[in-house]
């Protein structure tokens, strides 16, 4: 983990800072049974933004208001550039099935915790009885009904030993007890690089993520999304309060543009369209396939009507 800064580090700077982010600066937010995120270090603000946009029409910092008006067209209308300007680094600890969805993003920069070189933690995580849920049968990749009773009572059971099971062999594969003392002088260690393949992906791992901020609000799109898996959303809704903190104008037009807004295809446009002049239109002759038309007529109902 980075060190705190100590009083006789700070210096003055001429950087661009943010007050609110300043003091959440370093602080570790729990997220999960074992998990965290925190902030470490970060480059620019709202101005930047602004700043960067502006310098292709040689025009200077303008009033507040325009420049929330400014980051809304820019968000709006998908001008990405000013938005890589500014960076932020974050250090998290997750799950590494969580993880594994997490790095999908390759957009960022990463150094991970390795088990080549260190002891991994006998840390693995283990839903909360509400979490616990049957395969969905309407989404390959998503959750049912919540399991209850003997059923869920099973799946906890099976989480604990299994974890626990393996987390003891990879200790006498290593030989190494939870105290970090060698269990038996005379028997050799397997590398850690081998004996860590028998840990599951609920134990957790940790590493460095740095982003650009256009990068970073796309993860959060998708991330912090209802339909993401809940494990790695509770990280994306912690970090969109962070993203609050830093950039307050960027959030507002993220929140407004981006979360709260909802993309539409050329034929669907053409239906509501169709639909407001008062033509009839059903699933057969709306042009889109089944799961298009359901979306549409959940999110316009009127629109089946």
């Amino acid at each position: 983990m980075t060190a705190l800064p100590q009083e006789n580090d700070y210096v003055t700077t001429l950087r661009a800072t943010s007050n609110e982010l300043e003091k959440i600066l370093y602080q570790a937010f729990p997220v999960l049974d074992h998990g965290f995120i925190r902030v470490v270090d970060y480059m620019g603000d709202d101005a930047a933004v602004v700043q960067a946009a502006r310098v292709s029409y040689g025009k200077g910092t303008k009033r507040k208001s325009e420049d929330q008006g400014l980051i809304n067209y820019l968000l709006r209308h998908r001008h990405t550039t000013p938005f890589e300007m500014c960076e932020i680094k974050f250090h998290v600890k997750m799950p590494i099935f969580v993880a594994r969805q997490w790095l999908r993003h390759r957009t960022a920069s990463v150094n991970e915790y390795s088990g080549r070189y260190s002891i991994m933690d006998k840390e693995f995580y283990i839903p909360a009885p509400e979490h616990i849920a049957a395969q969905s049968l309407s989404n390959n990749q998503g959750r049912g009904d919540i399991l209850e009773g003997r059923d869920a009572a099973r799946v906890l059971e099976y989480l604990k030993h299994d974890a626990l099971l393996t987390y003891k062999h990879y200790q006498e594969l290593i030989n190494f007890d939870d105290e970090g003392n060698i269990i038996d002088e005379d028997r050799p260690s397997l590398a850690r690089e081998l004996a860590r393949m028998n840990l599951p992906v609920n134990f957790y791992t940790q590493f460095y993520w740095k982003i650009d901020l256009h990068n970073f609000m796309h993860f959060l799109s998708l991330r912090a999304d209802s339909h993401a898996q809940y494990e790695i959303r509770v990280y994306a809704e912690k970090m969109l309060e962070i993203l609050k903190a830093w950039m307050p104008m960027t959030h507002h037009a993220f929140m407004e543009y981006k979360m709260g807004a909802t993309h539409l295809s050329k034929t669907a446009t053409d239906i509501i369209r169709r639909r407001l002049k008062g033509e009839a239109i059903d699933a057969k002759s709306s042009g889109l396939s089944a799961r298009e038309w359901g979306e549409l007529v959940t999110l316009f109902p009127e629109v089946g009507a």
